[in-house]
């Protein structure tokens, strides 16, 4: 029997397995991936952004595990020689109504107590030569990093405690017993003392599975990419994005400089057909019935019909796609622009209508599910981790039980 099994070799999946051996370096662990290779999913089509918490409610999980993943994550790249680099970003107002926006998110900043500055349009273009901007905010802590290589490092440090990190293993039902929990997965059934569910884009579903039902459901959106031309690259300094629209769950297309050197632009948001659909093309109709039959969905669609609209004519307009960009940067061609990957987001929705709009974690008897860990979620990851650690119950009696150290 194992003391915990993870459920999901995603960032997070990965950084509670790294956090479980921080706290009781004694444990049996194994975490259980249905992919053959880790950070196969949100983690591995992540646009790499060590994000600051600048746009989220203070004193919300998302606002303190951004802005303290920020420093651990950055901490950690160095610790382990990880290639990242923080490099700061702009939060640009190409437009009059938007300069009143732009001052409510710089007091927001400050309120999630982060070091920030305005900066005028001479400022601007200082910075991003090529910008087109009224004003804007700088946030020096913003970076970037390949969360790949940080996933694989959090699974090395894993298995170096003798941890087990099954691939191609997909869990199909959790039970929680009195002393332990069965899980039974595509390539056998094993028994933990304690089980964590971190499945991203499956995560609603196997908390449904083990008993835990919510008032929500992962509906997946799909953000769409471009490259820019690696002679125009030189147009994008570093990270580079527009004010957000408060009545927009999304922050719209941007700017993103890779650690490898390319400089994504995008993402859109629509809605993916299956919850791992990456392309237009990909379709799975008993998950796109799940969301079509959920009423919660239908309020959402209500509520944001005419963003959604403009969302779904960029994604097959390049034209539309390229005018967005523009207010940006507005030397940007459609000519400019090379299809890139996307990535697809596990968004939890509310029966509602309402987006859950910060990290939701659900503690059970002998289960803890993750069940909304969207961006900035790998920011977050070290700190997500350490959160769920300090859920799972360590009276003395359990320490004794499960032969662990407390550290």
């Amino acid at each position: 029997m194992y003391d915990f099994a993870v459920v999901g070799g995603g960032i997070v999946g990965l950084s509670t397995g790294m956090a479980l051996y921080k706290r009781f370096p004694n444990a049996k662990v194994v975490v259980f991936e249905k992919e053959k290779k880790l950070a196969f999913h949100q983690t591995g089509h992540n646009s790499g952004v060590i994000h600051s918490g600048i746009y989220y409610k203070p004193g919300s999980y998302k606002a303190r595990f951004a802005r303290q993943g920020n420093t651990s994550m950055t901490e950690f790249c160095k610790e382990y020689n990880i290639n990242h680099d923080i490099c700061g970003k702009i939060i640009v107002a190409t437009k009059e109504e938007e300069l009143p926006l732009l001052e409510d998110l710089y007091e927001r900043g400050i309120e999630n107590e982060l070091s920030i500055e305005r900066l005028t349009a001479e400022q601007i273009n200082e910075i991003e030569p090529h910008v087109n901007g009224l004003a804007a905010i700088r946030v020096p802590s913003a970076g970037i990093v390949d969360y790949r290589q940080v996933s694989e490092k959090f699974a090395e440090i894993i298995k170096e405690h003798g941890g087990e990190i099954r691939l191609g293993s997909e869990v199909e039902t959790m039970v929680e017993g009195d002393d332990c929990v069965t899980i039974k997965t595509s390539r056998g059934t094993e028994k933990a003392r304690i089980a964590i569910n971190c499945g991203g884009l499956q995560s609603d579903q196997i908390a449904q599975a083990t008993g835990y039902k919510t008032d929500m459901k992962i509906i997946p959106f799909r953000g769409e990419y471009f490259k820019l031309k690696p002679e125009k690259r030189h147009l994008v300094k570093n990270l580079i994005y527009p004010v957000p629209n408060p009545k927009f769950p999304f922050l719209g297309v941007h700017f993103t400089r890779m650690i490898g050197g390319e400089v994504d632009a995008g993402p859109n948001a629509v809605l993916s057909f299956k919850r791992e659909g990456y392309k237009k093309t990909d379709l799975n109709v008993k998950e796109l019935m799940d969301v079509l039959t959920y009423r919660g969905f239908w309020k959402l669609a209500r509520k944001f019909a005419k963003e959604g609209i403009e969302e779904y004519r960029r994604s097959f307009s390049k034209s539309r796609f390229t005018a967005s960009l523009q207010e940006l940067v507005p030397e940007i061609q459609e000519d400019d622009l090379i299809a890139a990957p996307a990535g697809v987001r596990a968004q939890a929705v509310r029966n509602d209508g309402s987006m859950v709009d910060d990290f939701q974690i659900i503690t059970g008897k002998k289960t803890i599910h993750v069940c909304n860990a969207p961006s900035p979620a790998a920011t977050a990851s070290i700190e997500i981790g350490k959160e769920i650690v300090n859920r799972i119950p360590v009276q003395q009696h359990l320490i004794d039980q499960l032969h662990l150290q407390k550290v």
